[in-house]
């Protein structure tokens, strides 16, 4: 009887009653409220096999790529496949896919921000207008819509779509013209860059003397090992492809200005020292002209400058080939065809 009346009691509160008169319908129940994130959903149709959302996951083994069978017909479609087990229902997969429509999404309430990427790139793509010749066959060969597009008769990569995943520097024609940046480590990249372009520069310096008389129809060719700057380099930086890329894009892009000095030839004229912009050409009546290369230019002032040919003017090329198991580096030295001053006929240097 006790318990009848604590029930009667309690079926009297308040409380229960504004529960039982407000009870939620099916459809308020089930109503998501917003920045709700469901599990992803694939609509594979839309996916382009970029793999952003693969890059962009913080869970291992949520996400990965499948590929179906390839039939006589078509290739087979490549797409995302979600492990609902492990997958923490971030949402990072749906706001970094570039499709439109969206190939994964997470819910109809699922804010996703157009302007916002998480996606973890490591090379950042820029195009120099001055190698770009407009052919807009990057344009083509993006896979994500407005990603690259023209602007005042400019091409123009919009970062915060752009995925990196590189279709766009293979497809350009012009080398140079289209460039990939490497957005992390840049300390230890500027310290490998310097590292390579020193040991080339000694590697020349070395070979002075044979420059030094190189004819102006001849060139001066040697190899360099590539193997000793990829160690020095990976001490540096442990990463081995990247530092391969950094010495790939010095040895392609450098071009070093030599110069050569021949005290043998010089007649003290000092028409050198009054030229030189920096002061590395120095006159003194104990030592008489001399050159510090550690202060020189190498702008070529006093080559063009002097009539004797005491300076050297050369510029040197580099290439590097790792189809061998080392690798070497290839280097080619010409001389300058800049004009110089004819040589003065020995009657006329006598009289000086």
């Amino acid at each position: 009887m006790s318990s009848v009346i604590w029930y009667l009691y309690e079926f009297a509160q308040k409380s229960w009653a504004e529960k039982f008169t407000g009870a939620k319908s099916e459809h308020d129940i089930v109503e998501k409220p917003d920045r709700f994130r469901d599990f992803p959903v694939v609509l594979k149709e839309y996916c382009i096999g970029c793999g952003a959302c693969t890059a962009a996951c913080p869970s291992p083994t949520a996400i990965k790529l499948v590929r179906d069978k390839d039939t006589t017909e078509e290739v087979g479609r490549v797409y995302p496949v979600i492990n609902n087990r492990a997958c923490i229902r971030c949402g990072f997969c749906a706001e970094v896919c570039p499709t439109e429509p969206k190939t994964i999404e997470c819910g109809e309430n699922h804010l996703i921000r157009e302007e916002f990427t998480i996606l973890p790139v490591e090379k950042s793509y820029v195009i120099d207008d001055y190698l770009c010749i407009r052919c807009k066959k990057c344009m083509k060969a993006c896979c994500v819509e407005g990603a690259i597009r023209e602007e005042d008769n400019r091409i123009l990569i919009d970062q915060a779509k752009c995925i990196s995943c590189g279709d766009c520097l293979e497809s350009c024609p012009v080398k140079g013209a289209l460039k990939s940046i490497h957005i992390a480590n840049l300390d230890e990249q500027k310290e490998i860059i310097n590292l390579v372009v020193s040991k080339l520069e000694k590697t020349l310096e070395d070979k002075e003397e044979e420059i030094r008389d190189l004819p102006r129809d001849k060139l001066f060719k040697m190899e360099l090992p590539l193997k000793p700057i990829m160690e020095d380099s990976l001490k540096i930086l442990s990463d081995e492809e990247l530092v391969h890329d950094i010495i790939e894009r010095v040895t392609d892009r450098l071009k070093l200005r030599i110069i050569t000095w021949d005290e043998s030839k010089c007649t003290q004229c000092r028409l050198c020292v009054k030229e030189c912009p920096s002061g590395a050409i120095t006159y003194s009546p104990d030592s008489g002209v001399k050159r510090d290369p550690d202060k020189c230019l190498r702008c070529s002032t006093c080559y063009q400058t002097c009539p004797f040919g005491v300076a050297g003017y050369f510029v040197a090329k580099f290439l590097m080939d790792d189809q061998e198991d080392d690798g070497k580096i290839m280097i080619t030295l010409k001389p300058s065809l800049l004009p110089i001053t004819e040589p003065i006929p020995e009657t006329l240097q006598e009289s000086k």
